[in-house]
């Protein structure tokens, strides 16, 4: 077995990305070392190179160099774990002692390779239990009949030796310990597999949480740079005013990375406890030491106890308290409306640049949708339609795609939703199987949607669902989709709010906006939903 400092080298010596030890490193100019092929691998469907833990952009394609220093030390380390460092001696040589390879269990005693050769030659010998020479021989043997422990008893849970099984365990379960042993090992790679996944979630939520850190940052400049402009031309005091929002922003921001700061630290440690856990788990699944797997700590095969991650995130908005601007200009009636209505604006006016013009697709749309003769509307009807066959038609789902797809740079569109008790929206990419039932909708599926369900139940569709709380139920929905920055966001228009953003994907072929009005349910859902015009 490796030393005690083991677990903690394979942690400094792992990839981030295959979660093995290095094989052929590289090192990024960023400072993180990758196996060569995991990161070429990482870069293969992307024009820009970027570290995939820091996420940081290099200016033109790397030629990756192996880092030889820490080949060397990754491949001395893989060697000393296939090696071991057993010091079992046999326990037949007289003079300079040779080590041994095999245990006898019913002999109690090790062997050299000489000298094991009786146990291989002799009838009555080839019948003895060997197995790889070990230090514990006790803990191998029965201490109450010091025979060797070959069965497990499933009621009890412990090892017996065939003795045991003619008393106290007469009438138990007991099977051989090789066949508890593949038991327990399958139950290891599944653990194994929670545990990885685990791992995989959790560098995913740091590289969102950096991401919607780095998305408020970009907001927050932008939106900095706009209220500059607002307050050019007003009096003195209104400078006053404008100092103290600029800095309630940057309080805001502090708090934000503050915050993200702190989650990404939490993360990092449940990531380093979990790959713990995982070389653990990989040195056990690896083992022919059937009954060390079996005695150790039932906890190793549950799947840890670790947060929940899945609702948390750093909110990318920034929401400004004007109330002291509105009391500070209530004499300057004139200037005041219009800064009033510039600053309600800041939240949407960004996003609202990248308005395009949608039509709604017919040759997309379900048989029992009804479109308007424009092309700007949707409700679901009773009847199925008698429409021509489609590849472009979902014949399920009650849903019809925009014409215009997009696979580059930045786009926004409304859509009015009043009245309704059902709806979804958002983007979908083009390879969708448009055949038979979807059983999910999620981005692992390529949807991003949003949804509302029995007139006020409100979820964004990721994997598990993310219920939204809104205290005002939209009227019309705002979707915006940064191509390049893997971001959808949904926003309520008419109270200038952010409803839910799915940050961190990675797009890769054409996306096209998603419609789809839910159930008529006898009336109660029978408005339309309508593509509201917007100018650019």
């Amino acid at each position: 077995m490796a030393s005690s400092s083991g677990p903690a080298l394979n942690e400094e010596l792992q990839c981030s990305i295959c979660l093995e030890v290095f094989t052929d490193p590289v090192t990024t100019p960023c400072g993180h070392n990758f196996c060569r092929s995991c990161l070429s691998k990482c870069w293969t469907d992307t024009q820009t190179c970027f570290c995939p833990l820091c996420k940081d952009k290099f200016s033109k394609r790397l030629d990756l160099k192996i880092n030889t220093t820490l080949r060397e030390v990754a491949q001395h380390f893989k060697e000393k774990l296939n090696l071991g460092e057993s010091e079992v001696f046999c326990d037949v040589c007289d003079e300079r002692k040779q080590k041994a390879v095999k245990t006898c269990l019913m002999c109690q005693s090790s062997y050299c390779e000489t000298h094991l050769e009786s146990h291989r030659r002799v009838p009555r010998l080839k019948k003895h239990k060997l197995i790889n020479a070990v230090e514990n021989l006790e803990d191998y043997i029965c201490q109450k009949h010091e025979r060797p422990l070959e069965l497990f008893c499933r009621d009890d849970q412990t090892c017996v030796c065939l003795f045991c099984t003619e008393g106290e365990h007469r009438t138990h379960n007991t099977v051989p310990i090789e066949e508890e042993s593949r038991e327990k090992k399958n139950q290891l790679v599944q653990t194994q597999t929670d545990v990885h996944q685990m791992i995989q979630d959790r560098i995913k939520k740091i590289q969102e949480i950096k991401h919607s850190v780095e998305l408020r940052k970009r907001n927050t400049e932008e939106e900095k740079s706009s209220n500059v402009e607002l307050f050019t031309d007003l009096i003195r005091s209104i400078e006053r005013c404008q100092s103290e929002q600029l800095k309630m922003m940057e309080e805001q921001q502090k708090a934000a990375e503050k915050q993200a700061e702190d989650l990404i630290k939490e993360l990092e440690q449940e990531i380093t406890e979990l790959k713990r856990r995982n070389t653990e788990l990989e040195q056990l699944s690896h083992t022919d030491d059937h009954l060390k797997l079996l005695q150790m700590s039932s906890s190793l095969y549950s799947r840890p106890h670790t947060k929940n991650w899945t609702e948390i995130r750093i909110d990318s908005d920034v929401n400004l308290n004007v109330n002291s601007l509105i009391r500070a200009l209530t004499e300057l009636k004139k200037t005041h409306e219009t800064l009033n209505e510039k600053l309600s604006q800041t939240g949407l006016k960004f996003v609202q640049k990248f308005a395009v013009d949608v039509t709604l697709d017919p040759d997309t749309a379900s048989p029992y949708l009804i479109l308007s003769e424009d092309g700007k509307q949707v409700s679901h009807g009773d009847i199925r339609r008698n429409v021509p066959e489609n590849p472009k038609r979902f014949d399920k789902g009650y849903c019809v795609l925009a014409k215009q797809g997009f696979s580059s740079e930045r786009f926004y569109y409304e859509v009015q939703v009043k009245g309704k008790t059902g709806w979804r929206l958002g983007v979908i990419r083009e390879s969708i199987n448009r055949k038979g039932e979807v059983i999910t909708r999620s981005p692992d599926d390529g949807f991003w949607t949003v949804i509302l369900r029995n007139e006020n139940e409100y979820e964004a569709c990721e994997y598990p669902p993310v219920s939204l709380s809104l205290r005002v139920k939209p009227e019309k929905v705002g979707v915006f989709v940064d191509y390049e920055e893997g971001l959808v966001s949904f926003y309520d228009v008419e109270s200038r709010s952010h409803l839910y953003s799915f940050t961190g994907q990675t797009f890769t072929e054409k996306l096209y906006p998603y419609f789809s009005p839910g159930l008529n349910d006898e009336g109660e859902n029978s408005n339309p939903l309508i593509i509201s015009p917007l100018m650019n």
